[in-house]
């Protein structure tokens, strides 16, 4: 039965096998994006991932303030030796960073720094399957809002904690780690109930984009509150916005289209009607011996592992690189340290109104798009590393190349990273605390590798971290395109919908 205004509507990605095209899903008008429910669960989503990330990284560029480098250190800036030549500009020194009367600073080694930058990692492993599963179970709102609320509270203690010892610092940067885990499974879980699937590519990618956004704020946002203000107070400031987004996020949010209380009934409709029994939650069984075995959910979990291996590199260890080779002040540290990621903030954003164009149009398979994507995203990062390695002190070569493998890398967003909901959307979310869980372990033994290839502080050393990364996206890149799969893999159907497939099978061979 056609709609009254005579107009039909598709809400279901085609699935590669279909041969026939026919639409799963008629009589129901899409709803316009603008204003709606479901973009505004998006943008609030967006704008606590960007405050989560700013918790993560901000560390990355405080770092630099709180060490005192005016003790003589081996080769850094304790040296009269540089291996760059200081930036033109009275401000571009590497001396002591100032801070303000009282502020206490820290001698710690490179590898000391690399632990502690490391450290968040380390707890964020331990929470991801755990933290999806239980969202897939008991909805994601919950697990998110107290994930950040738990963080930004830890984040308050840092000064004391830094203040106790290094020690003390790590233990608090892991438990960080451990509440923030569970918030992007949450994240995946919330939209397996509210993203229709030809809009999930731009709705995921809208609200998962708040990392890049938020590393794009915090890190110079951090530079010059580090200058001003003294190191401690951008954690005071940083930890109270968390607190702040959690507060809004418990009043505005429901797990499910079905209890909001200010969405549209025709919204509702469309979104209950275009996601079907995929949007049911799981329950408390899932299939993992089917999930172990599954060779599409290992071929995202490798490329992810793979691709952080790049981004966790550049994370927590570009700031630190443009201080100790290149030489730029605080603050113009901060500023080109986050350029980069305002660059794959737009483009990623970009990339998930494509993909989520080219399926609806059926230019691409869902699976073609997916590869499409994350080739785009591993292998022009790849050159571009490359081309920072023997970019040598060029410092606007160096900015030029960073920003460029930051914006191409911004593409997986359309690809691997939200592959989890097309191959099983009902487990989306404890899919996603595997993968992450696995795509976690670069960003524990990143900081330290590069810790490890540059405690010379020598380009040399730096040359290595940017070939190991550029090697690792291409393995990845070649493994999806061999592996990865954008079908729904039958151990995720859900009994019911298995069951009216089975009907109209029946159905179709009787007639």
């Amino acid at each position: 039965m056609a709609h009254p205004n005579g107009s039909y509507s598709i809400n279901a990605a085609p699935s590669d096998e279909r041969e026939d095209n026919e639409p799963l899903l008629r009589d129901v008008t899409i709803p316009p994006l603008c204003c709606s429910a479901r973009l505004n669960l998006s943008i609030l989503m967006f704008m606590g991932i960007a405050v989560v990330y700013g918790l993560r990284v901000n560390l990355s560029v405080a770092m630099v303030a709180m060490v005192n480098t005016s003790d003589p250190v081996p080769g850094l800036n304790g040296s009269t030796v540089h291996t760059c030549p200081l930036p033109a500009g009275l401000d571009n020194t590497s001396k002591t960073i100032e801070q303000p009367a009282g502020t206490p600073q820290y001698p710690w080694d490179a590898e000391t720094q690399g632990w502690l930058l490391g450290a968040f990692f380390f707890g964020y492993l331990c929470t991801q399957i755990l933290g999806g599963y239980l969202s897939g179970h008991y909805g994601g709102s919950i697990f998110l809002g107290l994930g950040v609320l738990g963080t930004a509270t830890l984040t308050l203690l840092t000064p004391l904690a830094a203040n106790w010892g290094p020690y003390w610092l790590f233990a608090l940067r892991a438990l960080e780690g451990v509440g923030e885990g569970v918030t992007f499974p949450a994240m995946m879980s919330i939209w397996a109930h509210w993203a229709p699937p030809l809009e999930r590519s731009r709705l995921i990618s809208m609200s998962g984009n708040g990392a890049s956004f938020g590393a794009f704020v915090a890190m110079p946002l951090t530079g010059y509150i580090c200058q001003t203000l003294g190191w401690p107070a951008v954690f005071y400031i940083c930890g109270g916005a968390g607190c702040l987004w959690a507060l809004l996020w418990f009043l505005l949010v429901s797990d499910d289209p079905r209890t909001h209380r200010r969405i549209s009934k025709e919204e509702r409709d469309y979104i209950i009607a275009s996601i079907g029994h995929q949007g049911s939650s799981h329950g408390w069984s899932v299939p993992v011996l089917s999930m172990v075995t599954s060779v599409p959910l290992w071929a995202i979990i490798i490329t992810q592992m793979c691709s952080n291996w790049s981004y966790y590199t550049q994370l927590t260890s570009l700031p630190t690189y443009l201080n100790n080779i290149l030489h730029f002040d605080l603050k113009s540290n901060g500023f080109l340290s986050a350029v980069p990621y305002l660059a794959a903030w737009v483009c990623a954003t970009m990339a998930g109104f494509l993909a989520d164009h080219l399926i609806e149009r059926k230019v691409f398979s869902v699976t073609t798009v997916r590869k499409l994507f994350t080739l785009t995203g591993m292998l022009f990062p790849a050159s571009f590393l490359l081309a920072v390695a023997y970019s040598d002190c060029s410092h606007v070569l160096t900015i030029i190349f960073l920003t460029l493998t930051s914006a191409a890398g911004g593409t997986c967003g359309a690809g691997v990273n939200m592959n989890q909901i097309d191959i099983a959307p009902r487990y989306a979310g404890f899919l996603l605390g595997i993968t992450n869980t696995f795509g976690t372990i670069p960003g524990v033994i990143a900081p330290i590798a590069t810790g490890y290839f540059t405690q010379d502080h020598t380009m040399e050393g730096w040359r290595k971290v940017f070939w190991v990364s550029a090697g690792v996206n291409i393995c990845a890149a070649i493994f999806y395109t061999l592996l990865g799969s954008g079908e729904v893999q039958p151990w995720a159907i859900p009994e019911e919908e298995a069951d009216e497939d089975e009907g109209k099978r029946t159905r179709s061979v009787s007639a």
